[in-house]
């Protein structure tokens, strides 16, 4: 009998996008289903996740009669299916809806929280058109946990969970309502997954109330984290396991630097904290079948790659010659080193390098970069914003991408460049190095170079990173072997998939 789980996350691809979470928790379903899991996702009803439940329903319904009958009303179209209705979720109205996560009827199944007061509302997930979060983020995330705590417990009939896995901190108070105050009385088993540690959702004490949680809940083995509420700790303190999505980043977050003030309640948790590094689709990040790029390619064939790289050098504005093009893909902040890779562009046009930049993010990091480009025309190009076409062609024409991340709890660019051959060049840091194989001597001679490493995240440490990358990408033959190896890594979910699995099993089988 399959294990069911719900997966509650503020985003997932198809339907809504702003990171990495997105695409895990898109691709767990599929990940796990394998293995005998058949996992539920639960979004928020942001407006671009109803238009997509909305355009399923029209899709599923039945088609029209060729002739009306001539007396009878015309049938109206068919609506999203509602699966249960709340008056009062901690005082507002709601819906739940249902569909499935890639269109297909057979699919695998999502649920979406539709409560207009909290989600209807223009902008991105979590703030507004000018990047401000929004006032109200405690009770909309609030909100949808009580919702997702109420579902895991059975309040929709022929819906039923063993188990319930939680990622950041917009689903951390789930675990919290299914440990203090779940559904019926029904304990649900929990995991909460951490993405990435800087964000907590820390929020003052006058919300409490609000949440309706009982009193012993405010506790330092609850909701209550230096006299106010944080949602990600209250989950870290409630789930039966915590997981990281890379081993070394489990390791990294019991330390000051990496653990933001979290670190002594990870240390608590002892080996209740697991790191499962994570995985990318090879069917939407694969060179031998993306309809993105100029031309396909494996690693058998990588000299047809070379069209990629002038159609990227075209499009971006670049000169065209035999040097080495690198790419960034990536948030522009302090967190992913764009300060120190600021530093370091001089130093890379100047040993005959090319830089082709995708990013959004800090104001003052956006002018140096454009600063940079103004310096080096022909050699540096900046775009500023995301697309997701242009980062499949990057990835697919750069010689290496660029990832001097301060801390980086996996990351997914580095396993894009590892498909695409398009060799990561990567700080020393959590799911980067457990996933990228440095170009010493002793992978070399064993043939299992994938990249480079890095440290420190300073101008010493990126510049000479740049320097060996220019060095290798110049000695021909070992510049393809590390490209080869590179994309036959196994960077895909299969691995991860069947561990999320095993431990889902070992969850229903021990309680906390």
């Amino acid at each position: 009998m399959a294990l069911s789980v719900l997966s509650v996350a503020s985003e997932a691809v198809p339907f809504i996008k702003t990171g990495g979470l997105a695409d895990v928790a898109g691709a767990l379903p599929a990940a796990v289903a394998p293995h005998g899991v058949a996992m539920t996702t639960m979004l928020p009803g942001y407006p671009a996740v109803l238009a997509r439940i909305a355009a399923q329903a029209a899709a599923f319904a039945p088609a029209a009669p060729a002739k009306p009958k001539a007396r009878g009303k015309t049938k109206a179209p068919a609506g999203p299916v509602v699966l249960h209705e709340w008056a009062d979720l901690l005082g507002f109205s709601a819906r739940l809806l249902g569909g499935t996560l890639n269109g297909a009827a057979d699919g695998p199944r999502v649920l979406v929280l539709d409560c207009p007061a909290l989600f209807a509302r223009e902008g991105g997930p979590y703030g507004n058109a000018a990047g401000q979060d929004w006032a109200d983020n405690a009770r909309r995330f609030a909100v949808f946990a009580r919702a997702a705590a109420d579902v895991a417990g059975g309040a929709v009939p022929g819906l039923s969970f063993d188990l319930v896995h939680a990622h950041d901190w917009q689903a951390g108070l789930v675990p919290a309502y299914l440990r203090f105050a779940p559904y019926g009385g029904r304990h649900v088993p929990s995991i909460m997954t951490i993405h990435n540690m800087a964000f907590q959702g820390h929020y003052g004490a006058e919300i409490f109330p609000a949440l309706r949680l009982p009193i012993e809940a405010w506790s330092m083995h609850g909701v209550e984290y230096h006299g106010g509420v944080s949602f990600l700790k209250a989950g870290l303190e409630a789930a039966e396991i915590i997981t990281t999505v890379s081993p070394t980043y489990a390791l990294e977050i019991r330390d000051p630097q990496f653990g933001m003030g979290l670190e002594g309640l990870i240390r608590s948790r002892g080996d209740r904290v697991r790191g499962i590094v994570n995985g990318i689709d090879p069917t939407e990040w694969g060179p031998a079948q993306d309809k993105s790029i100029a031309a396909n390619f494996t690693a058998r064939t990588l000299a047809k790659r070379v069209a990629n790289k002038r159609a990227l050098e075209a499009e971006f504005g670049l000169e065209s010659d035999d040097g080495p093009l690198f790419i960034v893909v990536s948030r522009l902040t302090w967190q992913k080193g764009m300060d120190v890779l600021c530093e370091c562009i001089d130093h890379l046009v100047g040993l005959g390098g090319r830089l082709a930049l995708l990013g959004a993010g800090d104001a003052a990091l956006v002018q140096d970069l454009m600063a940079a480009a103004g310096r080096h025309p022909g050699r540096v190009s900046v775009r500023i914003g995301y697309d997701e076409a242009l980062a499949h062609r990057m990835q697919a024409g750069g010689d290496a991408i660029l990832v001097p991340s301060r801390f980086e709890p996996c990351g997914l660019t580095q396993l894009y460049g590892l498909a695409y051959g398009c060799v990561p060049v990567v700080a020393r840091t959590g799911g980067l190095a457990d996933t990228v194989v440095d170009a010493n001597l002793a992978a070399m001679s064993a043939g299992a170079a994938t990249g480079v490493q890095f440290v420190p995240v300073s101008y010493a440490g990126l510049s000479l990173a740049i320097s060996r990358v220019i060095a290798l990408y110049h000695q021909g033959d070992a510049w393809k072997k590390i490209q080869k190896a590179a994309m036959l890594s196994d960077f895909t979910w299969t691995q991860s998939g069947a561990t999320y699995a095993q431990l889902y099993r070992e969850i229903t089988k021990e309680p906390l």
